[in-house]
C-alpha cells in the first residue's frame, strides 16, 4: 500500500521560540516556517545584552540576513534545499478576525495572532500552526480556533522516569553485602541481569545490614562506596554519600545533583570542591540571575557588586555553613577567607563567567534548572584540561519563563548524558535542612 503523503504545514513562530532556540526554523522538516514582522521587531529589542536570549536574538537575525538577498516579505525563501521547507516574513495582519478587538487591547501578541490568522486565510491548502512557548498566547490562539502548540524539539518526554542515579536492592541474606565489604567489589551480574550504567550507585540492604556501591566503568565492577567527610561536612544519608563520592572521584569530570530544597545539593558540591582545592587552580561558584518580575539587575541600586549580591547570597550562606564548622582562629577557617580574598574561590553570576578560562578549575553551577539546554551545552563545551563541572538544581522549581521540568537544561543533561564514563548523576531525596523544612516540603 503506498504511503500517504503528509499534508504540508506552515508553522508560525513566536518570539519566545527563537529566544529559546535560535536554530528553531531548521527543526520543522519539510514544512514551511513563517516569522511575523512583529517577532522581528521584538527580536530587535533583545539584540543588546549578554544573556543567552540576547545571543539567540543576534544569531537568528544574522542567520535570516545571510540566507537570502531577496525580499522575504514578498515570497517564500528555501531554507535548505530538499531537506527543509521555505521561510517567509509575514507583515499582513489584516485578518477577518481581529485579535485586538476580540481580546480588547492592542498588543504584540495579538498582532502575531492576526498574522497567523491572515496566513490561514491566504494559504488555504496548508494547515497553519502557531508555535509558542508562551502558554497564554497558545490559549488565546485556541480561543480563536487557531492550532497552537509548544516548541518541543528539546523536551524530555517521560519526566517521571528521568534517570535518578541509583538503585535500591533488597536481599534475603547478607551474602552479597558481606562479599562487597570483604572484597571491596562485586560482579555486577550478581546484582541485576541488565548491563549496568556507568557510575550508577547501588544501595544493598536486608533486614540487618546494608552496603553502598557504584559501578566503576574502568574496572567493570561494582565497588564499595565508603562514607567520607569533606571540609567538615559529613553526608547524612546514602544519596549524599553518593554525591560526595561522585564529586571527589577524579575519573568523573561532570556531575549533576538534583533534589528539592534542603537536600544539601549546593553545600555538598562546595564542600567537595574545597576538599580538593589543592588539585585545582580555582573554584568558581556561579548561578544564573533570574530577576524578580523579569526586571534586569540594572534596576537595582548601587554598583555592579551591590546589584548581584542578593542573587548570590545563597552561595555565601552555604560557604558560611562550612566556615562555621571551625573556630575563627583555626587554619581551615582562615584558609577560606584567604581563598575568597585571593580569588581562589570566586562567587559570581553565571553571565560574568563568559570569556574566562575554564582550565584547571572546579566549576559549580547552582540553580541549573533555570538554564536552557543551549546554555548547559555552552558551559560544558568550554571546559579545558583538568576541569570538573558540577551542576545542581531542582528540576521542578523553575523560575525562568518558557522553561519547565521537561525542557530545562538540567533535565536535558541528565537525560542525554547518563551512562557516560566521565559523568555521574544522583538525585537527593531526603531533606536535611530541618524537621520544619521537611514538614513544609512534604505537606504544603
Amino acid at each position: 500500500m503506498p504511503k500517504t503523503k503528509k499534508a504540508k504545514k506552515i508553522f508560525v513562530l513566536d518570539t519566545s521560540v527563537l529566544l529559546y532556540d535560535s536554530n528553531a526554523v531548521k527543526n520543522f522538516e519539510k514544512h514551511d516556517v513563517a516569522i511575523p514582522i512583529t517577532v522581528l521587531e521584538e527580536l530587535d529589542s533583545f539584540k543588546k545584552g549578554n544573556s543567552v536570549t540576547n545571543l539567540h536574538a543576534r544569531e537568528f537575525i544574522r542567520y535570516l540576513d545571510g540566507i537570502s538577498d531577496s525580499n522575504m516579505m514578498k515570497k517564500w525563501i528555501p531554507l535548505n534545499g530538499k531537506t527543509h521547507g521555505n521561510i517567509r516574513v509575514v507583515n499582513d495582519e489584516d485578518s477577518k478576525t481581529d485579535a485586538n478587538r476580540v481580546f480588547g487591547s492592542v498588543k504584540n501578541d495579538h498582532r502575531i495572532l492576526n498574522s497567523a490568522l491572515k496566513l490561514r486565510e491566504s494559504e488555504k491548502s496548508k494547515k497553519v500552526v502557531l508555535v509558542s512557548k508562551d502558554i497564554n498566547l497558545r490559549l488565546k490562539a485556541r480561543a480563536l480556533s487557531l492550532d497552537a502548540e509548544d516548541y518541543e524539539t528539546i523536551r524530555i518526554k517521560d519526566i517521571d522516569h528521568l534517570y535518578r542515579g541509583k538503585t535500591d536492592l533488597e536481599f534475603n541474606d547478607n551474602g552479597l553485602i558481606n562479599e562487597l565489604y570483604k572484597e571491596g567489589q562485586l560482579d555486577p551480574k550478581k546484582l541485576e541481569p541488565s548491563p549496568p550504567v556507568s557510575n550508577h550507585f547501588y544501595i544493598l540492604k536486608n533486614h540487618s545490614s546494608s552496603a553502598l556501591g557504584y559501578f566503576n566503568p574502568g574496572s567493570e565492577k561494582v565497588e564499595l562506596v565508603n562514607r567520607v567527610n569533606a571540609y567538615g561536612i559529613s553526608p547524612r544519608n546514602a544519596e549524599q554519600t553518593f554525591a560526595l563520592h561522585a564529586i571527589m572521584n577524579p575519573e568523573i569530570q561532570l556531575v549533576s545533583i538534583t533534589g528539592s530544597a534542603g537536600t544539601g545539593k549546593t553545600l555538598l558540591a562546595l564542600a567537595g570542591a574545597l576538599e580538593q582545592r589543592s588539585l585545582y587552580r580555582q573554584i568558581f561558584l556561579a548561578r544564573p540571575i533570574v530577576p524578580l518580575s523579569n526586571r534586569d539587575i540594572g534596576y537595582l541600586p548601587g554598583d555592579a557588586q551591590s546589584k548581584i549580591d542578593p542573587y548570590m547570597q545563597p552561595l555565601w550562606d552555604n560557604l558560611n555553613i562550612i566556615k562555621n564548622q571551625y573556630k575563627e582562629s583555626s587554619k581551615a577557617y582562615q584558609k577560606l577567607d584567604e581563598m575568597v580574598q585571593t580569588d581562589k574561590l570566586s562567587i559570581v553570576p553565571l553571565a560574568y563567567i563568559r570569556g574566562r578560562s575554564l582550565s584547571n578549575v572546579i566549576f559549580i553551577v547552582d540553580e541549573a534548572q533555570n538554564l536552557t539546554p543551549h546554555e548547559i551545552k555552552t558551559i560544558i563545551t568550554r571546559a579545558g584540561e583538568n576541569t570538573k563541572i558540577i551542576f545542581t538544581g531542582d528540576i521542578f522549581q523553575i523560575d525562568t519563563p518558557y522553561l519547565d521540568a521537561q525542557s530545562n537544561g538540567l533535565s536535558y543533561l541528565v537525560d542525554r548524558l547518563n551512562n557516560n564514563k566521565i559523568y555521574a548523576h544522583i538525585n537527593l531525596e531526603k531533606g536535611e535542612r530541618s524537621e520544619l523544612a521537611n514538614l513544609a516540603s512534604k505537606f504544603l
